[in-house]
């Protein structure tokens, strides 16, 4: 696991594969002809596991893979053809699968996404420093660290994780865009036992760059405290209640509720399609006033920022609802140029292995005036929600159901006890116009998200401020 391949930051992974590169714009040819967009997408990446469990290191891992993406786009038609094999023989299988897309059609292919000179993070990869030795005795340190915290600590699972990813993005018309992403992440997970009852707590925390600022004591001190916190308070935790009542949203990690419940639903092919809660609102209120919700992909160093997407096309900072008003959809290029709109870079993919759609890169709720104390105390009945775990979402109803992981009894104003069971019940596009009151308080996550969509995962961020939200569907065990 010491030993590196050569660097592919050094040279373009059209030379390290040994493409001809005549041949190879010869194909590019025959593949996009008569398209309307599309592109050759190179990827070069690097993984690595390590997880700490039960006491021992029970997973290793160390991947490399590489491989391209051919797509051809024609109307709402896409061809997509992809292989491991950086060969000309594969690209000229592949020119010939996309090139059905065509059917004839002489199209004028697409202006090429404009250029940036912005750098949200660097290129140094993750997986080099620390060695591996001195990874497996940080895990065994934190491990140790945990279970030294509190007696009815019964189990801990730490877990590293880093990804370094080249990719080369070369369209029809000559151009060529590149970069190289970082990623990492850490993770703390602990189980508390008292008698025969045990809870759960975990923490994580990563983004954009190498190790080393993860790996100091006193932030992975910060995410064992806090796994191990979580866990013992729910051992106290009694049944939640259920019912119709207020619930007060705190900042940071649960803003995955926006990003699930409101935030799929803004992505521009669910619009296109009319099949999204919010197809045919623009321009119109879908929110209380004062809520405002952004994607924002240029943020440096977090974990759903990227330099350009996966079409090319830099990211942005887009506003999708402002004070309210529906303004604004997370566009890729194709649903783009259907919807007689501009990209607005989140054309996204997991791998060389899919085709890019509309995703989500940062998406937060902007702070509002109110002091977060003012709004726990505003509320007579209700539950403060800390921390989400899964949840389910229908993108056409907007339809939601939450598991709170960490939420209190909110009761005269006052935070109670810890409950336990909690679950969130509502739609989204409702519940937005639920919020009466909005934080000045705005946290963005700690660098833990991965979204799915249509069987693709991608690194996100979430955010919010401390929302209130009025007479919402708790449903509960007590």
């Amino acid at each position: 696991m010491t030993d590196l391949p050569t660097d592919p930051s050094l040279a373009s992974l059209v030379d390290r594969a040994n493409l001809d590169r005549t041949a190879m714009h010869r194909h590019l040819a025959h593949g996009f002809a008569g398209a309307d967009d599309g592109e050759f997408y190179l990827e070069y990446r690097q993984t690595e596991a390590l997880v700490f469990d039960n006491g021992r290191l029970k997973q290793a891992t160390f991947d490399t893979s590489q491989g391209f993406g051919l797509r051809a786009v024609k109307g709402e038609a896409v061809g997509y053809a992809h292989a491991s094999d950086l060969s000309d023989q594969a690209l000229a299988r592949a020119a010939d699968a996309v090139s059905a897309v065509r059917g004839g059609y002489s199209g004028t292919y697409a202006q090429a996404p404009t250029r940036t000179n912005v750098r949200l993070y660097g290129d140094e990869n993750p997986l080099a420093a620390p060695g591996f030795d001195a990874k497996v005795r940080l895990l065994e340190t934190i491990d140790a660290y945990a279970r030294a915290k509190d007696a009815r600590v019964r189990q801990v699972s730490v877990s590293l994780g880093a990804t370094w990813q080249v990719v080369e993005i070369l369209r029809a018309d000559g151009e060529t865009y590149r970069d190289i992403r970082p990623l990492v992440r850490v993770n703390v997970s602990v189980v508390a036992g008292d008698g025969d009852r045990q809870e759960t707590g975990s923490y994580g925390f990563g983004g954009r760059e190498a190790y080393a600022r993860f790996i100091e004591t006193d932030a992975w001190h910060n995410a064992a405290d806090e796994a191990v916190r979580q866990a013992l308070t729910n051992l106290d935790a009694v049944a939640a209640p259920a019912g119709e009542m207020d619930v007060v949203l705190g900042p940071g990690w649960p803003g995955v509720m926006l990003h699930e419940a409101v935030g799929h639903g803004l992505e521009g092919d669910f619009n296109r399609k009319r099949t999204s809660a919010f197809a045919g609102l623009m321009g119109q209120r879908v929110a209380a006033p004062g809520v405002t919700v952004v994607d924002d992909g240029t943020m440096s160093l977090r974990r759903g920022s990227l330099t350009i997407d996966d079409e090319g096309t830099p990211t942005n900072r887009t506003v999708l609802i402002e004070d309210g008003i529906l303004v604004g959809y997370m566009q890729d290029r194709q649903n783009a140029r259907l919807m007689n709109m501009r990209p607005t870079g989140n054309g996204r993919r997991q791998s060389y292995a899919h085709v890019p759609m509309p995703r989500m890169t940062n998406t937060y709720m902007l702070a509002g005036e109110r002091d977060p104390g003012e709004i726990l105390s505003s509320v007579k009945n209700g539950i403060y929600a800390v921390s989400f775990g899964g949840g389910q979402v229908d993108i056409t109803s907007g339809k939601f159901v939450f598991q709170c992981t960490e939420a209190y009894r909110l009761e005269n104003g006052k935070v109670g006890a810890p409950i336990k069971g909690a679950m969130l019940i509502g739609n989204g596009p409702d519940a937005l116009t639920r919020v009466s009151m909005i934080g000045n308080d705005l946290e963005l996550d700690e660098g833990i998200g991965t979204c799915g969509k249509n069987g693709q995962g991608v690194p996100v961020g979430v955010g919010q401020p401390t929302l209130r939200l009025d007479r919402i569907t708790v449903g509960g065990t007590g």
